[in-house]
């Protein structure tokens, strides 16, 4: 069964410490193409690999129907200072 935005963001802010999480589906509906933005004060001094892995490692089973999952992980400040730029 696909898995919806709405279920992914939740299970991303049960299992990793965010302040922040937006799902987009990119696959028009049928839930096996993500583009995930994940904010969290817990990535600050993390590099991006180990910030990529914790919420790999959160959607483990979930990954096994997903065919694709973009992933950025931003801590706060990184996360306004993009929201500023596109402003």
């Amino acid at each position: 069964m696909p898995i919806s935005v709405e279920q992914l963001e939740s299970i991303i802010k049960e299992r990793v410490p965010a302040e922040t999480v937006i799902a987009e589906d990119e696959s028009s509906g049928c839930g096996a193409k993500f583009s995930v933005i994940v904010v969290s004060s817990h990535f600050v001094g993390k590099p991006l690999l180990d910030r990529h892995r914790l919420v790999n490692d959160s959607l483990k089973e979930e990954l096994k129907s997903i065919h694709a999952l973009t992933l950025k992980t931003w801590t706060p400040e990184q996360y306004e200072k993009k929201k500023n730029e596109t402003q």
